[in-house]
C-alpha cells in the first residue's frame, strides 16, 4: 500500500513539473515572439503627403482646425475600457473597465462614420485625428484611415499618416485579449504642407511595459505662406496616458515645449493639436461628477510655458469622459463619469485665436468630443 501511494505521489509531481515546464516554454515562446516583433520606429521620419493640395496660406486670413480623438472606434456610450479605473466619491467604490475590442465591425464602421460628420458638420481647413486604427483585432481590422480618408475626398485635403502603436498580438486581458494593433495619427489639410515630419516622444522601454505602450509621437507639419519666408507649424500630438507618476509625460511635454520654443525663435507661427493627456484648461474639477479626479489627469503648469505661448481651450464641454463606467448621466444632466479637457491647442502669440469650442457629442462617438477652433496667422 505505501509503494502504491509512493507511486501515484510520484506520478503527481511528475505531472506538476511537466505542467509548470509547458507553461514555462509557453510563457517564454510568448516572450520571444514579442521580443521579434517589438521595434521602435525611427526618429525625425518624413512622411509623405498623399494629394497635397498647392494653394498657399495667407496672412490675416481666417482659418478652421478641428482636433479629435476617435478611440479607434471602440467607445459606444456603454463601452468601458479595461485600463481604466476609478474611485466614486462617496463610497470609495473600486470601479474598473472591461472591454478590450469594439463590440463589432458594425459599430467600428458606424461610430468611425458619426466622428467623421460632427468634424465635417464645421467645414474645418485642417483636421487631426487620434487612435485611427488601420488593421488591428481590437477595431476588427476597419481601416479608419481609409473611412476618414474616403469621406473628404471631394474636400481637396492633402493627408499624411504617422504610426504610434504597433504590436504583436497582445493575450491581456486574457478573457478578450487586445490583439494585434496598427494605430496611429491623421492630418488632413487643405493648404499645401512643404514637408512633414514624425518625431518620437520619450517612452518606458522598460520590460514588460514596453510591449503594451504605444510608441508615441507628435508630427511635424510645415505649411508655406504667399508672400512670406515664414511658416506655419502645425503640430499633432497625442501623449501618454497610462503613466504611473506621470514621468514620461513629463519628459514628452518638455521635448515638445522646447521644439515649439526653436520654431517660434525662428519667427515661424505655431500651433500645436491633439491630445495632450494632460489637464490643458485649469478643468480637472470644474465639470461636476461622482468620481475622484483619476491618476491619468497631468497637471500643466502654465507658468511653464515658453514665452509667447498659451493654452487655446474652451470649457463649454469636457473632451474626455472616464471609461472605468460606461457613459452615465443624471436626471439634471451632470455626468456620473469623470470629465476634463484634455484635448485643445498651443498657440504662439504671433496666431489671432478668434473662437475655440469644444463639439459637443454626448460622447457617442468616442470617449473624446473634438475641439473647434478658429484662427488667422498676424502680418
Amino acid at each position: 500500500m505505501k509503494s502504491s501511494t509512493k507511486k501515484v505521489f510520484k506520478n503527481m509531481i511528475i505531472a506538476i513539473v511537466v505542467i509548470i515546464a509547458v507553461l514555462a516554454l509557453i510563457f517564454g515562446s510568448y516572450v520571444l515572439y514579442l521580443t521579434c516583433q517589438y521595434y521602435r520606429i525611427e526618429d525625425n521620419l518624413e512622411l509623405t503627403n498623399s494629394n497635397n493640395p498647392t494653394t498657399l496660406l495667407s496672412l490675416d486670413t481666417d482659418y478652421k482646425i478641428t482636433t479629435y480623438n476617435i478611440g479607434f472606434g471602440a467607445y459606444t456610450q456603454d463601452f468601458t475600457f479595461f485600463m481604466d479605473t476609478g474611485v466614486m466619491k462617496e463610497t470609495g467604490e473600486e470601479t474598473h473597465g472591461t472591454g478590450s475590442r469594439a463590440k463589432s465591425k458594425e459599430a467600428v464602421i458606424n461610430t468611425t462614420a458619426g466622428a467623421i460628420r460632427a468634424v465635417s458638420d464645421y467645414q474645418p481647413d485642417f483636421m487631426f485625428f487620434q487612435e485611427v486604427d488601420t488593421s488591428s483585432h481590437r477595431s476588427h481590422f476597419v481601416n479608419q484611415y481609409d473611412q476618414i480618408t474616403e469621406a473628404f475626398k471631394d474636400g481637396n485635403y492633402g493627408t499624411n499618416f504617422a504610426s504610434n502603436f504597433h504590436s504583436g498580438y497582445l493575450f491581456y486581458p486574457i478573457t478578450n485579449p487586445h490583439g494585434t494593433v496598427n494605430a496611429g495619427i491623421a492630418t488632413y489639410s487643405k493648404y499645401k504642407i512643404d514637408n512633414s515630419i514624425r518625431k518620437s516622444f520619450p517612452i518606458d522601454e522598460s520590460f514588460p511595459t514596453k510591449f503594451f505602450d504605444l510608441d508615441r509621437c507628435f508630427v511635424v507639419n510645415k505649411l508655406p505662406i504667399q508672400g512670406s519666408e515664414k511658416y506655419l507649424i502645425l503640430i499633432n500630438l497625442h501623449m501618454s496616458a497610462y503613466d504611473k507618476g506621470g514621468v514620461y509625460r513629463a519628459k514628452q511635454l518638455a521635448l515638445l515645449l522646447d521644439y515649439v520654443e526653436s520654431e517660434y525663435q525662428q519667427g515661424n507661427y505655431v500651433i500645436a493639436g491633439g491630445d495632450w493627456n494632460h489637464d490643458i484648461a485649469n478643468s480637472s474639477e470644474y465639470f461636476p461628477t461622482d468620481e475622484v479626479v483619476p491618476e491619468w489627469v497631468g497637471k500643466i503648469n502654465h507658468e511653464e510655458l515658453p514665452n509667447g505661448f498659451s493654452f487655446a481651450t474652451s470649457k463649454n464641454k469636457p473632451t474626455c469622459r472616464s471609461t472605468d463606467i460606461p457613459y452615465t448621466k443624471k436626471e439634471n444632466g451632470d455626468l456620473v463619469n469623470y470629465s476634463v479637457v484634455i484635448d485643445g491647442y498651443l498657440v504662439s502669440d504671433n496666431v489671432t485665436v478668434t473662437q475655440v469650442h469644444n463639439i459637443d457629442t454626448d460622447f457617442k462617438f468616442s470617449d473624446h468630443n473634438p475641439v473647434y477652433m478658429t484662427f488667422k496667422l498676424n502680418g
